[in-house]
């Protein structure tokens, strides 16, 4: 397959196509701008105006964090809580969080909390019994109560308690919540003014007069409102007070009434005239109060943070609020206890700096807050310095000592501190102490154990261990957010997509190298020496050796067996399998007995010495052969038992294996049958001898291992050329007794049966429930289920008690997935029945077995023909693939949530370019910490973050952007400058009076990569396999610098540059537009020929052809022309409304991607106007999409490596490489899609359907129309929603099929849909998943 492009930028050749990894812009070309429109908007008809867009990576900015015991009883879960997400983790014993699961809320989150109702409301709703409840707030105006769904391996709400419509105003209830200690009420609040509390509780089932449930139990819920708030809320938690009897419950909130001055006012619900009443208020002068939070276990006292100190307040008696002592923060240093003064003086401080800075660390991720700071991502890299220190993150220790509860707290600055509270006759005491200093953090977990979880908002966050009241680095937690750009390219030809973002701002700003699918580390690669392999297994010596011992390769005519380790050596001789045929599959049968099965024998062997330390001590291998009368076809080994079947006539047999004496054994037939049909594959489950209790304390296979020790028969799963899978029984006296049976049977649109549904593999799997899996030899994935009694994992049929009920003996087919074209191989990663299977196709895979339908995510590596897992002293975990005649030997790394590479950059990195001449990254940085440079161009190594060349900006100057262009013969790098640190432009969007130049470098003699050049130094906070970090540069260690040919002064900071048709460069400073040629095509030599402006400032430029897309940073994206004739630029089309432009992609000469700065993405395009209409002509928005993050970098690129095999075959689907890659400050990746008409009209219809079924409709209420529509004038068109649409990959067929039959409210029904036409509607964009 070729590798991905994106399009072409204003240069050619080669510079072209690296200008087009962050430029978006189409191809260029060197005859006339008027020739050049025509023969691009021959091809831009063909353009899409009909989209999916699909998050392929979901935002790793982390806004809110909850703990609790979600899944059971027994777990200790962690929910992040992002923008428009949440994430299930779970942290281990050694510091490293792993992910459980991850959905979209189709809601922007508010705040969150957890109900313990694990120990209350037994026997009223099974689902929810054990488990705690997540409580969430959000755009949607509702309180949403969630639980987690093992089945179905995501969260599902119990009850939206609808608070407001809508949800999104200031005014209405949906923006704090707090919950009180008995999980009985809800406190929430508005922004302002208005506040409820809700009780919640279960309601008792309702039973018939015979006994019989008339009702079910269902969640109850009565709320209170008040609006004599009078101002903003800012904080609140629940207070234990001596008023019980009078005032029940009773909140604490922190107000702002409009003064410099917040006021703790306390608030309670008369327990005689249900209303919500002001009891008391506490305002003093001094420092701006920003949160309070009850102490736990010391109830009536509460901590109240404000700047620069915080107040310990007793509020017992709320009628009488006092407080008791106040422990400064303004000048402790690390290392020195804090000071505790019984006095509340206040401090001197800059009220309006501090409320910024709460603002900005309390709403970072609101979409209500925005419009105030929309602009500063495009500020400096260090903000003011607060003068007071806050605290921006706290938590309390839970189980804490009883009488001396403890809270950590982390300031602005990074300090992390530690306070112990006591109770005694004295008074609360409080012990203070400075833990640890690192970034300030926020949010902030304390977990059981001293494990303290710290989430960063601009660079990973970090996991720390409390070890002798001091923090103990642990380990990182990757967060990309945010991306500032994007460059996309095949790296070393690897057939896979990479993607090199600009992540996180100074001090934290990195490069970052994502990868599709689960990372590997690749440790070893032979020669392409292994031409032909057919086979490929591990075996052990015993079944209860932790490492594998030999390795055997098949080939057509030749079998190989090699010992395992980082060196693989030849033990053929030693073994004892035949050389000299072609292996059809091997086994261990029993301790130290080994078994090969080729199409004439099978043959039994005991290794010698020379092969395993215990083999035999014999010169040979002891060996015995059983040989049937025809060919065999297939066979598999089990634990005392071999299963083989043959062709023709089509027979099964079952071979068992005795001693005759010492080193003798014989392999003799205990049955056999004769078939109707050819047996396809034959798969025997491995009985688990290594099941490791601990580490599935959590898991649903609890009762697999109690049904095995109630004795399930030994059974065998086929495969059948009818086709069909069947289990049958391998017990002595009723071999071959059918336990299940299940019969293939797919069809296309059309109803009628694809063809070639013969199993290539099957493979039985236990999760909650068994099931089999079936790969076909059409690239098809199947999973059947059979019903089971209750209480029991297995049908009756599989017992051998007689006592035990017979269930159906049918399976039923529940899901189907197509993953290729090439036959489907299952490999299981480990024995164990519920191990998760790598599944290979046209690519590989990994299937989550324990996930409900089929689940998968695509593994980063090459295509592959066969794998087997691999486990050495040298390599516990391996993997051994074969790819391109050689053999791979990497490791999975399950424990990272994203497949990204990290290069600490040492400021903060605003672009980046792939040059494809070099294999090299240009990247702009910003924020340098150096004396005589504070901004910078580097070239870098991708492989392992080398730095090979730099260019240095003036003392005070700033670059802005860059672009790579070829002039004549030469490349060169365009490079735009503020000659300013500060904004470049006014709140208002005009630019401000500041210098700037345009520089253009050389790239003729640029650095390729070697191996002595300087590499990034190491972070210790960072340290890992796959972290290479910087935080030091010495510049006059690296191995060059990047050449300045020409430059040029204007009046206005130049942040936005682009090639235009090989031979001009197009600049804008301020809001002007500069049109620049070179004289006789040298770069050395540059003209300005025309300039255009605009209202306000240009942000970004982006060319396609003769076409210029402009973007203003209020007026939207703007067409113009260039005439080369009049050497006048000439502005074509205007956006047709105001926009807070984000960046701009030119898919064609009339079509742009637009997104803007308050979350929405569109595509614009020229209409069809008559020439006498007037001049003044504006875009046509032909969709948009309401994203909820802000996208600051947009490019059209081609993903050929992300879609099937025979797609690249159909010229019908040459639109789907037009795919728009979007990045977002939030750390998300948006993939749009072109889509025909036809297919957006089905998927729209199925997108309706699901927006309303119970098991996909918007976990948190919300209107799925009206949020993606958000912001959106009405009449235009959607583009369609793929975070809803794939949750019908995920669902069984039974249950797409109930999707499909949900006529819309208000519609009639349409014509019939097919789960077959959407399936492969969607398929097409499902493997687009990263991370």
């Amino acid at each position: 397959m070729e590798s991905p492009t994106a399009g072409g930028g204003g240069g050619g050749g080669e510079a072209g196509a690296a200008s087009s990894s962050s430029s978006s812009s189409g191809p260029s070309t060197s005859s006339a701008a008027a020739a050049a429109t025509a023969s691009a908007s021959a091809s831009s008809s063909a353009v899409a105006t009909r989209y999916l867009a699909k998050r392929v990576l979901r935002g790793s900015a982390v806004l809110h964090v909850a703990q609790g015991c979600f899944r059971s009883p027994d777990c200790v879960d962690v929910v992040l809580c992002k923008e428009n997400s949440l994430e299930l983790v779970v942290i281990g014993e050694d510091g490293v969080l792993q992910s459980i699961c991850e959905q979209t809320t189709f809601g922007i989150i508010k705040d969150v909390g957890v109900l313990n109702w694990r120990c209350t409301h037994f026997g009223l709703m099974p689902k929810i019994e054990g488990k705690e409840i997540l409580v969430i707030l959000s755009d949607s105006g509702k309180l949403s109560l969630l639980y987690f769904c093992s089945e179905m391996h995501r969260f599902f709400a119990i009850v939206n308690i609808e608070l407001s419509k809508p949800g999104n105003l200031r005014h209405r209830l949906g923006r704090i919540l707090a919950i009180d200690r008995e999980s009985r009420f809800v406190a929430v609040s508005a922004y302002e003014d208005e506040f409820a509390f809700v009780r919640v509780s279960v309601d008792h089932k309702l039973h018939a007069p015979n006994g019989e449930i008339e009702e079910d139990a269902k969640i109850i819920s009565t709320a209170y409102n008040t609006s004599s708030i009078h101002g903003t809320v800012w904080s609140m938690c629940f207070i234990s007070t001596c008023l019980d009897e009078e005032y029940y419950p009773v909140v604490a909130m922190i107000v702002n009434r409009g003064s410099d001055v917040n006021d703790l006012a306390l608030y309670g619900l008369d327990s005689h005239k249900r209303t919500i009443d002001r009891i008391s208020t506490y305002l003093e002068a001094g420092p701006l109060a920003l949160e309070i939070s009850e102490i736990p276990q010391l109830y009536g006292f509460a901590l109240m943070f404000r700047a620069g100190d915080v107040l310990l307040m007793d509020l017992r008696n709320p009628k009488d609020i006092s407080c008791i002592h106040r422990i400064s923060l303004s000048t402790s240093l690390i290392g020195d206890h804090v000071s505790v003064e019984d006095s509340c003086r206040g401090l001197d401080v800059d009220d309006d700096v501090a409320a910024c800075a709460l603002l900005e660390l309390r709403d970072s991720g609101n979409n209500m807050m925005r419009d105030d700071s929309y602009m500063d991502i495009d500020g400096t890299d260090n903000k003011a310095v607060v003068k007071s220190r806050i605290v921006c993150s706290w938590n309390w220790e839970p189980n804490a000592m009883q009488g001396h509860p403890r809270l950590i707290f982390c300031l602005d600055d990074g300090e992390f501190h530690l306070l112990e509270f006591s109770l005694d006759m004295e008074g609360v005491k409080v012990l203070p102490e400075c833990v640890h200093r690192g970034l300030p953090c926020k949010p902030l977990l304390w977990m059981d154990k001293g494990m303290v979880v710290g989430f960063v908002e601009m660079g990973d966050g970090m996991i720390l261990q409390l070890e002798n009241n001091r923090l103990v680095h642990k380990s990182a937690i990757q967060n990309v957010a945010p991306i500032l750009d994007l460059a996309i390219a095949d790296h070393h030809g690897e057939k896979q997509d990479q993607m090199f973002a600009c992540c996180g701002m100074c001090p934290e700003g990195s490069l970052r190298v994502i990868r599709n699918g689960v990372n590997v580390e690749k440790l070893l690669r032979t020669d392409p020496i292994y031409h032909g392999v057919t086979g490929l297994w591990t075996l052990r010596m015993k079944r209860t050796d932790a490492y594998h011992s030999f390795l055997v390769l098949s080939f057509v005519e030749e079998t190989r067996i090699l010992s395992v380790g980082l060196s693989f050596n030849d033990i053929c001789d030693a073994v004892g399998f035949q050389t000299d045929v072609c292996t059809l599959a091997c086994g261990l049968v029993a301790d130290g007995l080994l078994v090969q099965i080729h199409s004439k024998c099978v043959k039994l062997c005991l290794p010698t010495a020379c092969a395993h330390p215990e083999g035999t001590l014999l010169p040979s291998p002891v060996c015995a052969d059983w040989y049937p009368d025809v060919t065999i076809s297939v066979g598999a080994v089990g634990h005392n038992v071999v299963v083989v079947a043959t062709s023709n006539p089509c027979c099964l047999y079952i071979l068992g294996v005795r001693s005759l004496s010492s080193f003798q054994y014989e392999l003799y037939e205990i049955q056999h049958v004769q078939l109707h049909y050819e047996v396809s594959c034959i798969s025997i489950p491995q009985e688990d001898w290594r099941l490791d209790n601990s580490s599935s304390s959590c898991a649903t296979s609890g009762d697999f291992r109690k049904d095995f020790a109630a004795n399930i028969r030994k059974f065998a799963v086929i495969g059948t050329h009818e086709p069909s899978v069947h289990i049958i029984s391998l017990e002595p006296g009723e071999a071959f007794q059918q336990l299940a049976v299940g019969h293939i049977s797919v069809n296309n649109a059309l109803g009628t049966p694809i063809s070639g549904c013969i199993p290539e593999n099957v493979r039985f799997v236990v999760a909650a429930r068994f099931y089999i899996l079936a790969g076909l030899r059409n690239g098809m994935l199947l999973r059947f289920e059979s019903q089971t009694s209750k209480g029991h994992c297995f049908p009756g049929s599989f017992y051998k008690e007689s006592s035990t009920p017979c269930d159906d003996t049918s399976l039923m087919l529940i899901a189907v997935r197509r993953i290729g074209i090439t036959p489907v191989v299952l490999v299981p990663l480990h024995d164990r029945a519920n191990a998760d299977i790598i599944v290979l196709g046209d690519r590989p895979w990994l299937l989550h077995s324990a996930r409900h339908s089929l689940a998968y995510s695509s593994i980063s590596f090459l295509p592959a023909s066969h794998v087997t897992p691999v486990s050495s002293t040298d390599c516990p975990n391996g993997l051994l693939f074969v790819s391109e005649n050689c053999l791979h030997l990497v490791e999975m790394v399950h424990g990272k949530r994203l497949n990204a590479q990290k290069f600490s950059i040492g400021g903060t990195p605003r672009k980046v370019l792939y040059h494809s001449d070099s294999r090299t990254l240009l990247v702009l940085r910003t924020g340098l910490t150096s004396v005589s440079c504070s901004s910078d161009i580097v070239q870098i190594d991708p492989s392992n973050g080398a730095l090979l060349s730099r260019f240095k900006c003036e003392p005070g100057e700033t670059a802005k952007c860059m672009q790579i262009a070829k002039i004549g013969n030469d490349q060169v790098l365009i490079v735009g400058t503020s000659k300013s640190n500060g904004r470049p432009m006014m709140p208002n969007g005009e630019a401000e009076s500041i210098k700037g130049r345009l520089i253009l470098l050389s790239l003729e003699t640029i650095e390729s990569p070697r191996e002595s050049a300087e590499e990034l130094s190491s972070n210790s906070m960072c340290s890992s396999p796959d972290e290479v970090c910087c935080n030091q540069i010495q510049p006059e260690l690296m191995a060059g610098h990047l050449r300045s040919l020409v430059q040029h002064t204007f009046n206005g900071a130049v942040l936005a540059v682009h090639p235009y048709l090989d031979r001009y460069v197009l600049a804008a400073a301020g809001n002007v537009l500069f049109v620049f040629g070179f004289l006789n095509e040298s770069p050395h030599r540059i003209k300005k020929y025309t300039t255009s402006r605009t209202r306000f400032t240009i942000t970004c430029l982006k060319t396609y052809a003769s076409r210029i897309a402009v973007g203003d940073c209020r007026d939207g994206v703007l067409f113009y022309s260039y005439h080369e004739n009049l050497r006048k630029l000439e502005l074509i089309y205007s956006d047709p409304a105001q926009r807070l432009v984000g960046d701009v992609a030119l898919l064609s000469c009339e079509t742009a991607v637009v997104s803007d700065r308050r979350g929405s993405i569109s595509v614009l395009s020229c209409p069809r106007l008559e020439v006498s209409e007037s001049p003044e002509k504006n875009l046509a928005v032909h969709c948009s999409f309401y994203m909820g993050e802000t996208a600051m970098s947009i490019q059209k690129v081609a993903f050929k490596h992300w879609l099937p095999i025979d797609d690249l075959t159909e010229p019908v689907l040459e639109s789907v490489y037009n795919c728009v890659v979007a990045s977002t400050l939030l750390g998300s990746i948006f993939v749009m899609i072109p889509l025909t008409s036809e297919e957006h009209q089905m998927l729209q219809d199925v997108q309706e359907r699901l927006s309303v079924h119970p098991l996909t409709a918007p976990l948190l209420g919300n209107d799925h129309a009206e949020f993606r529509r958000r912001g959106i004038p009405s009449g235009v068109p959607p583009i369609l929603d793929g975070d809803m649409l794939v949750q019908f990959l995920e669902l069984t067929s039974e249950q797409q099929h109930d999707v499909l039959n949900i006529v819309s409210p208000g519609k009639k029904r349409q014509h019939d849909i097919s789960v077959f036409q959407v399936m492969r509607a969607l398929e097409r964009g499902s493997s687009n998943s990263i991370g």
